[in-house]
C-alpha cells in the first residue's frame, strides 16, 4: 500500500509541474494568438511601461517641485493606460490569460511544495511548570486601546498575575519596572504593548533567566506573529500562564539596545527622527528623501558583514533571524527565531536605472542579502539615527549588532495558530526538471520498495 501512495505522490508532482508549465505558456500565447502582431507589440509595450513606471517612481522620490509631480503622474498613469489598452484590445483573452496564470502559480506551488521546499522546521517546545508570581506590564495606548478593549488586565489578574498599567500622562522606564519586579520575586515577565517595549523587558528576562510572555496588544505585533500567536485576540496569549510551553529564541542587540525584530539604519531611520514625522509622515518623508537617497544629507554608512564590506548603502536593515527571502523588506515572516543568525539587508541605488532594476529584476545589483552572527555599522559621524523595533534612537558609532543565541525563554500557549506555512517560491527551472525527471524517480522508488 505504501508503494502505491508513494507512486501516486510522485505522479501528482510531475503532473502539477507539467500543468504549471503548460498554463504559463498558454497565458502568454493566448493574447499573442488573439492579437497577432498587435499582441506581441502590447507585450513589448507592457515591459517598456513597467520600466518607465519604475524610473518615474525613482524621480518622484528624488526630485522636488513640479518635476516630482510630473514624475508621480507618469508613475500612476502609465500602468493605468497599459491596463486600459490591454482590456480594450485583447478583450476576453486578457481574462483567460489571468486565469491561466493563476492556474500556473497554484500548480507550480503545489508541485514545489510537495517536494519539501516549503517545509518549515518547527521550533522545539519545552514543557515547564506554570509561573507562580507572573508580572505583566501593559500599555493602554498600544494598538488603539487593546488592553482595555479585550479586558487584558482583568483576565491576567484572575489568573494570578500582578499587572503594572503604564500611565499615559508620564514617561515610565519599563526596564526599571521589570528589574524591580525581579527583585520583588517575579518568576515571569510579560508585556502587552509594542515590540519596542517587548524588547526592553525581554532583555531583563533574558538577563535573569526568566520566562517571558508576549501579549499581542501592539499595532503590528511582528514578534507575536513570528511566534505563532493569535494577533486578532490578544487575550488568548494569557492562556500561557496556565497551559503553556516554552520556546528558546534568540535576542538581537544593536550596541547595548536589545531588539526582537530589527534595527534599521540610513534613510528610514533618519526620516523617523525628524520632528515633523509623527504629525505629517508622508510630507516629511517626501521632503527628506531626495537628499537622503542622493547622499546630500544623512550619514555615509559602511556595514561590515562576515568579511563583506557594504559601502555607502542608503539603508541597512539588521534583523533578529532572517526574513523570508521572497519578502526581504520586513513585511513577511521569519520562519525561525532560533537559528542564531542576523539577517542583513542593504540597499544602494544611485540612479533611475538601478531603481528600475531594484523593482523589476529578480536579483537586483543594488540589493544585498546576507546572514551573519555579527554586523558592524560605521558612519562618518559620532552618532547615527537608528530605528530599533520601530523606536527612533541615536546610537554612538560604530554600532555593533550581535545575536544572543537562545537567550530568551518565551512562554506561549500550548494551543495557538502557529506561523503560517510558507508558500513555495516559483522556480521555473526546478519545475522544468521536476516535470521531466520525477516520473523516472517514482519508478526507481517503486523498484526499491519492491526489492525490499
Amino acid at each position: 500500500m505504501a508503494v502505491d501512495v508513494s507512486g501516486r505522490g510522485y505522479l501528482k508532482q510531475r503532473w502539477a509541474a507539467r500543468a504549471a508549465l503548460l498554463a504559463a505558456a498558454l497565458a502568454l500565447l493566448v493574447p499573442l494568438f488573439y492579437g497577432g502582431l498587435g499582441g506581441l507589440l502590447l507585450l513589448v509595450a507592457a515591459a517598456a511601461g513597467l520600466a518607465v513606471s519604475a524610473v518615474a517612481v525613482w524621480w518622484t522620490l528624488t526630485l522636488r517641485g513640479p518635476l516630482r509631480w510630473i514624475a508621480a503622474l507618469v508613475a500612476v498613469t502609465v500602468p493605468a493606460a497599459l491596463v486600459a489598452l490591454f482590456a480594450a484590445t485583447l478583450l476576453w483573452s486578457l481574462l483567460a490569460s489571468v486565469a491561466l496564470w493563476a492556474v500556473a502559480v497554484w500548480s507550480g506551488r503545489y508541485a514545489l511544495g510537495a517536494t519539501g521546499s516549503s517545509r518549515v522546521r518547527v521550533m522545539r517546545e519545552r514543557r515547564t511548570p506554570p509561573p507562580r508570581r507572573p508580572y505583566l506590564i501593559m500599555n493602554p495606548r498600544s494598538g488603539d486601546g487593546k488592553v482595555v478593549r479585550f479586558g487584558l488586565r482583568e483576565k491576567a489578574e484572575r489568573l494570578g498575575a500582578r499587572v503594572e498599567l503604564l500611565d499615559p500622562e508620564r514617561h515610565q522606564d519599563v526596564t526599571a519596572l521589570a528589574r524591580q519586579a525581579v527583585a520583588d520575586g517575579a518568576d515571569l515577565l510579560g508585556v502587552a504593548g509594542g515590540d519596542g517595549t517587548q524588547a526592553l523587558v525581554a532583555a531583563v528576562a533574558a538577563e535573569h533567566g526568566l520566562p517571558f510572555l508576549v501579549i499581542s496588544a501592539g499595532t503590528r505585533n511582528h514578534f507575536a506573529m513570528d511566534l505563532g500567536l493569535d494577533r486578532e485576540d490578544p487575550a488568548t496569549c494569557l492562556d500561557a500562564l496556565t497551559d503553556g510551553v516554552e520556546l528558546r529564541v534568540d535576542l538581537g542587540f544593536a550596541g547595548e539596545r536589545p531588539f526582537v525584530n530589527n534595527a534599521s539604519f540610513g534613510a528610514y531611520a533618519a526620516i523617523v527622527q525628524s520632528p515633523g514625522y509623527r504629525e505629517a509622515k508622508i510630507g516629511t518623508s517626501l521632503e527628506l528623501l531626495p537628499d537622503l537617497l542622493l547622499g546630500q544629507q544623512g550619514p555615509q554608512l559602511t556595514a561590515r558583514v562576515a568579511g563583506t564590506t557594504l559601502e555607502c548603502p542608503q539603508a541597512v536593515l539588521v534583523s533578529n533571524n532572517v526574513y523570508r527571502v521572497a519578502d526581504p523588506f520586513g513585511l513577511g515572516y521569519r520562519e525561525r527565531l532560533d537559528a542564531a543568525a542576523l539577517g542583513v539587508l542593504s540597499i544602494r541605488v544611485d540612479n533611475a536605472a538601478q531603481a528600475a532594476a531594484l523593482l523589476l529584476a529578480p536579483h537586483p545589483h543594488g540589493l544585498t542579502i546576507l546572514t551573519a552572527p555579527e554586523v558592524v555599522v560605521e558612519a562618518d559621524r559620532p552618532e547615527i539615527e537608528a530605528g530599533i523595533d520601530g523606536e527612533a534612537l541615536l546610537l554612538p558609532t560604530p554600532v555593533r549588532c550581535r545575536i544572543a543565541p537562545g537567550a530568551l525563554r518565551v512562554r506561549v500557549p500550548r494551543r495557538r495558530p502557529g506561523v503560517p506555512r510558507r508558500k513555495a517560491r516559483l522556480d521555473w527551472r526546478r519545475l522544468r526538471k521536476l516535470a521531466a525527471t520525477v516520473g523516472r524517480t517514482a519508478v526507481r522508488h517503486r523498484h526499491r520498495h519492491h526489492d525490499r
